[in-house]
């Protein structure tokens, strides 16, 4: 298992196509808008890094959009085609 810290905290790397991750990039983007979600998805396209926060269905916050079992479809769907990924998950004590 893989685990990076970012901002003093840790995330365990549950994805990480194409070696996508770039920890200072990460740094800058990752916010605490983040905090609500169980997961984290990145993906890199023209040299940009998007992120979008997943849940799964157990989570308080849960909407059909953000659905975790869907990130699939959101690569597929919403992603540059065979761009670098990765996804995050943050390791609660």
């Amino acid at each position: 298992m893989e685990v990076i810290c970012i901002h003093n905290r840790k995330y365990q790397v549950l994805e990480n196509y194409k070696d996508a991750i770039n920890i200072e990039e990460l740094e800058e983007k990752l916010t605490d808008y983040f905090d609500d979600f169980d997961y984290v998805v990145g993906d890199i396209a023209y040299g940009k890094l998007r992120l979008k926060g997943f849940n799964s269905k157990t989570n308080k916050n849960f909407k059909e959009i953000n659905d975790v079992d869907k990130v699939s479809e959101y690569i597929a769907n919403n992603c540059a085609y065979g761009c670098r990924w990765f996804m995050i998950s943050e390791i609660k004590n």
